[in-house]
């Protein structure tokens, strides 16, 4: 543009000639005369017109080229590796296709010399896809909440794990709230809806998901899906709807797509360590309460926050919680325990060959027999991993006491339980087992056990020691059962109304008696 601008002033301001201009600029002397020639052309236009083709960028016609690099075997080549493609596709194999960077890749090893950027133009050129327009949609106050799962490694305690976050978030308002779980299974799904609603106090009318395993149970011809048990019972205890997407199409929920990594980021590139998971999620929680009531320049600095609480009242009414739990029924194996994908957990050893039912929650589970609820593990999160407590094998232990020092139950026992053991009992392993069963009835914490038991036995002395720890422990049941409860009545007031009038009334009569 300088130069067309030079050539110009100085032929009709300064009158050089075309070869003077050409000599001087170091250009074509047909370069030069063309600039002239259409200068001369368009001073018959008006205005504006006349002004556009002087300053319009100049054009140079690549229609003659001749490609050098693009060449009919290159393009045959690129032609077959996308017909693959094509039989993948009909294979079921659409996630081994060949990308544009591996065709890029194949092609600079078989020797070919072209640009990664010539193949992505010829790829789409032979595909000729067109690209897909998006509709803008206008949501209604409480019509329509997006859910959707994501991957997090963070720090619990036990080093760098890979836990999932439930995501959801509002149509209307970009409310957001998220919570973290071990695994994407239906009672972890059924729990982040309780949670949310918890929240939130309220219920949208639809949920919207994606072809996720714990809300699709199969596709019923191309377009139809089956919901799971697990989403059919949730989404009836509250009376919401749902609604799934079409496959491989994120974009149609696209809010909480962009919410997983927004939230990811904005929560665990600034902190990934904690304590356990309990302190992890309430550390989320508050991410998403500040990024909530972050005010919002296209909103009239209003915030996430204000525009859910505009929406709140078309919201369903919050019932209360749901019993998020799978329900199973299990066979004690002859370790006394019971396996739950492929992790075992401890049941008291009369029941070895019984069936016992248990209840799977996201982080416990209660096992029962006969309608009671005979233990409570935490649930384990690994592959092949064992939960023992060691007062459910007292019955066997009491037949085996050699086995309670290399037992599993006595290493996973309390560090206090541990100690004592050592301590005290290594050489009379039937009294620890027998300390075992009248803690575990009398509901004796381990930490409270140790504190008296070095009370008791300062210079560790076990003789007796079983004995004296029953006695102190019933002496102070005995004591609060003899205590009565504080129970406040208005008889009750009466009567200490009446006992400090009569003191009262004694304690002048003495005063009088002392006067005379």
């Amino acid at each position: 543009m300088r130069e067309k601008q030079e050539i110009l002033l100085r032929y009709f301001r300064l009158g050089d000639s075309q070869r003077k201009i050409s000599r001087d600029l170091n250009l074509n002397r047909k370069t030069v005369n063309r600039y002239i020639s259409l200068y001369k052309s368009k001073e018959l236009l008006l205005g504006s017109d006349f002004v556009d083709a002087l300053t319009d960028r100049p054009i140079y016609s690549s229609s003659s080229r001749r490609k050098y690099k693009l060449t009919p075997e290159l393009t045959a080549e690129v032609t077959r590796l996308l017909a693959i493609n094509s039989e993948r596709v009909l294979k079921g194999q659409r996630k081994q296709q060949y990308q544009k960077v591996d065709i890029w890749e194949h092609l600079n090893s078989s020797g070919y010399s072209v640009g990664y950027s010539t193949i992505c133009k010829l790829v789409s050129e032979l595909e000729n896809k067109s690209r897909e327009a998006f509709i803008r949609q206008r949501y209604a106050p409480g019509e329509s909440c997006e859910f959707d799962w994501g991957e997090v490694n963070i720090d619990t305690g036990s080093g760098i794990e890979k836990y999932q976050i439930a995501v959801f978030t509002s149509g209307y308002s970009n409310y957001r709230y998220a919570y973290l779980f071990k695994s994407q299974d239906t009672s972890s799904f059924q729990q982040a809806h309780v949670n949310f609603f918890s929240k939130i106090g309220g219920v949208y009318k639809v949920l919207v998901y994606d072809n996720m395993k714990v809300a699709v149970k199969r596709f019923v011809g191309p377009t139809e899906k089956e919901a799971t048990d697990g989403l059919l019972k949730i989404a009836t205890y509250y009376n919401f709807s749902y609604r799934f997407c079409n496959v491989r199409r994120g974009n149609e929920k696209g809010h909480v797509e962009r919410s997983v990594e927004f939230i990811r980021r904005k929560a665990f590139s600034v902190k990934d360590s904690f304590s356990g998971l309990k302190e992890a999620n309430k550390y989320l929680e508050d991410v998403c309460d500040r990024l909530n009531n972050q005010p919002q320049k296209r909103l009239e600095s209003k915030s996430y926050a204000d525009l859910f609480r505009e929406e709140k009242p078309h919201l369903y009414s919050c019932k209360p919680a749901f019993d998020c739990s799978d329900i199973c029924s299990l066979k004690v194996d002859k370790y006394s325990t019971v396996t739950f994908k492929t992790c075992r957990y401890s049941v008291p050893d009369n029941l070895v060959g019984k069936m016992v039912v248990a209840r799977i929650y996201p982080c416990k589970i209660l096992i029962s027999y006969d309608d009671k609820i005979v233990c409570k593990h935490k649930r384990l999160s690994g592959s092949f991993e064992w939960s023992l407590k060691i007062e459910h094998y007292t019955k066997t232990l009491q037949r085996k006491p050699g086995a309670l020092k290399g037992s599993e139950a006595l290493f996973q026992a309390t560090e206090e339980l541990q100690e004592i053991y050592q301590e005290y009992f290594y050489n009379t392993p039937r009294d620890f087992i027998n300390l075992v069963e009248y803690i575990s009835k009398s509901n004796i914490s381990s930490k409270n056990l140790k504190e008296q038991i070095t009370i008791l036995a300062p210079k560790k002395d076990s003789v007796g020691l079983l004995d004296k720890i029953k006695i102190l422990f019933d002496r102070e049941k005995d004591n609060k059962k003899l205590t009565p409860p504080h129970i406040t009545s208005e008889i009750e007031k009466m009567c200490n109304m009446q006992l400090a009038e009569q003191s009262q009334f004694l304690n002048l009569n003495q005063k009088t008696m002392e006067v005379i």
